[in-house]
């Protein structure tokens, strides 16, 4: 359901198409919420027939730009504000680590930094957005404030990850203890 609101909150910055929702998508959110351009096309129908959005106007090949209604707004405020967060954290380099002693020690140790140089880039990938916006590059509105605030986050968990692959890294070569 978070992809409709999703959705509803990048409409609220102004009118956009399905492909520059799409490509919004996978540059602000990507990381963090994944969205293919199929699942997106398909809920902007729904979020048509359902009067949360509507067509703002029609470009050349049959491309339509779309806009937040007035029950668009306010069906992203009530969920920004009322409904109940979903604290479930899909990680899949957690799950996997709960069966990482299927791996030779050699596949493991690769794979670990593999996922520390990962996670050290994206963190540094999100402190250069918040180091832009820091600098005023995008403005001081509320909007900015909050993309802020996200990419905060973002950076704080992936150099969070990176720390945690780098420790299991080393303990992955520590003897386990003695009972």
């Amino acid at each position: 359901m978070s992809l409709r609101y999703g959705l509803l909150g990048l409409l609220a910055e102004g009118p956009a198409s399905g492909y520059d929702l799409t490509r919004r998508f996978e540059e602000v959110l990507g990381p963090v919420w994944p969205a293919q351009h199929p699942k997106i096309y398909a809920e902007l129908g729904r979020l048509t027939t359902d009067g949360l959005i509507e067509v703002d106007s029609y470009g050349p090949r049959g491309r339509k730009a779309y806009r937040i209604t007035e029950d668009g707004l306010a069906a992203v405020r009530t969920w920004l504000a009322e409904a109940e967060v979903d604290h479930t954290m899909r990680l899949e380099p957690l799950l996997r680590s709960f069966f990482f002693w299927l791996m030779t020690p050699e596949q493991l140790g690769d794979h670990l930094v593999r996922e520390q140089e990962f996670f050290a880039a994206m963190a540094r990938r999100y402190q250069t957005y918040a180091e832009a916006k820091d600098r005023g590059e995008y403005g001081h509105s509320p909007q900015t404030q909050s993309m802020r605030v996200a990419v905060e986050a973002g950076v704080r968990v992936y150099e969070a990850l990176a720390g945690w692959a780098e420790w299991a890294e080393w303990a992955r070569t520590v003897p386990p203890a003695k009972p």
